[in-house]
């Protein structure tokens, strides 16, 4: 991160002068995201401009659709449009790297929330990733929705990133530390075999181009905070925020047809209830790059 940046912390005039600009653009509405596409795999140049101009103003995009049916080609078509091309091939990524998203009956999977029909809190994806696979761009898309719930609150990670920092600066050194926070090793079978290692890593970081980047979960389990009075109260400050919500966290369900394409924006699921002739899918793809600029 070169003084230049607006996210240097002594570079109080820039920091000043992208603050401004980001309240000026910064959505209050879900709708303000929505953008009406005839297919998301096959955009035209207006449905592409109007997508990439909200992405750049908050982060995310959500799309509208009538395509309903279950064709993972879909998101996958609509990420090269946007300049998403490497996916991150998860653990419990399908075989072709998208994540199918549904109540697991059975395997490994249902050990892991997102193939449940839990809640999950405050995060964004792939903060158990080492940094060489930092997921930067993501994509959402429904199929079918839930008989009851499955709602999301998105919070655009800059805006997340201005507040703890109006608070107090010391907030984003803490977090920006290089151990600010670990997700301890994952092991697996009977002999407990390191199947990922320790996973240390800051919250805020900047890319090689200038960009924020936050990597951060509000789980309380499987989690270790650096252990200093400075990172404690950066911590709860963020819990504070996000719990109480910003003019700018937004809510909304996705629908059929709809999707979700950001910047690896904080988001979070909430409970919701399948019925035999309605189960929830979405597909997930988590990519390394940006959206396109």
């Amino acid at each position: 991160m070169t003084d230049a940046s607006p996210f240097a912390l002594d570079n109080h005039a820039g920091y000043a002068a992208w603050r401004a600009g980001k309240l000026r653009q910064a959505p209050r509405s879900l709708t303000e995201l929505l953008v009406e596409v005839g297919d998301p795999g096959a955009l035209t140049a207006q449905e592409r401009s109007a997508i990439l101009a909200r992405c750049r103003a908050a982060n995310m995009a959500i799309y509208v659709s009538d395509r309903r049916d279950a064709d993972k080609e879909i998101p996958r078509r609509l990420a090269l449009q946007l300049g998403l091309a490497t996916l991150d091939d998860n653990y419990l990524a399908d075989d072709d790297g998208i994540s199918s998203l549904s109540v697991a009956e059975a395997g490994t999977r249902r050990e892991f929330i997102p193939y449940t029909d839990r809640a999950i809190s405050w995060h964004t994806d792939g903060y158990y990733n080492p940094p060489e696979r930092t997921v930067r761009g993501m994509i959402l898309h429904c199929v079918a929705a839930a008989e009851r719930g499955g709602d999301n609150r998105l919070l655009d990670h800059e805006l997340a990133y201005l507040l703890l920092r109006d608070e107090n600066p010391a907030f984003i050194r803490a977090l920006s530390r290089p151990d600010a926070m670990t997700i301890p090793a994952r092991t697996e079978g009977d002999a407990q075999e390191v199947a990922r290692p320790d996973q240390p890593g800051p919250v805020f970081s900047v890319d090689d181009r200038g960009f924020l980047h936050m990597r951060y979960t509000a789980r309380t389990r499987s989690i270790v905070w650096r252990d200093d009075a400075e990172t404690r109260a950066a911590v709860a400050c963020l819990e504070d925020i996000l719990k109480r919500g910003t003019p700018w966290t937004l809510h909304g369900r996705l629908e059929p047809g709809m999707g979700l394409i950001c910047n690896n924006v904080l988001h979070d699921r909430s409970a919701f209830q399948d019925s035999p002739g309605r189960r929830r899918l979405l597909y997930r793809a988590r990519y390394f790059q940006r959206i396109a600029d």
